[in-house]
């Protein structure tokens, strides 16, 4: 359904190193960037994801209320995503990693804000 996410960072090498952390234990690799506008991107085969100043020159700020999801391949993976953000400078949020049952079953999560407060999870749908 998306094509990339964007999201802003005031410090940009905090979140370059959070991201690299984070992203890079559900096995995606390191960022590449900075690109024209200053902005860092990771990249799969279902989607890039970036973060940068905002173009606008404003100061970033998170979005109340927003999250971002990354896709884990395993519960193992969702923890390491967890580990790996928080030693990186992430914050941990919400309940601790784990599996959650709601309206879309059963599901594997782990909530952190990252260094410029954004809101990002990393989740496993067993089965």
């Amino acid at each position: 359904m998306f094509t990339h996410v964007t999201v802003g960072a005031n410090d940009i090498e905090a979140s370059r190193r959070f991201y690299d952390a984070a992203l890079g234990a559900l096995c995606i690799d390191a960022a590449a960037g900075p690109d024209a506008k200053g902005r860092f991107w990771w990249r799969t085969k279902m989607g890039a994801f970036a973060v940068g100043a905002p173009i606008d020159g404003d100061p970033a700020c998170h979005a109340n209320g927003g999250t971002i999801g990354f896709h884990a391949k395993t519960p193992e993976m969702v923890q390491a995503f967890h580990d790996a953000g928080v030693a990186a400078g992430g914050t941990a949020i919400e309940d601790p990693p784990g599996e959650r049952n709601g309206p879309f079953g059963t599901l594997i999560l782990a909530y952190l804000r990252d260094p410029s407060g954004n809101k990002v999870c990393a989740m496993h749908r067993p089965g």
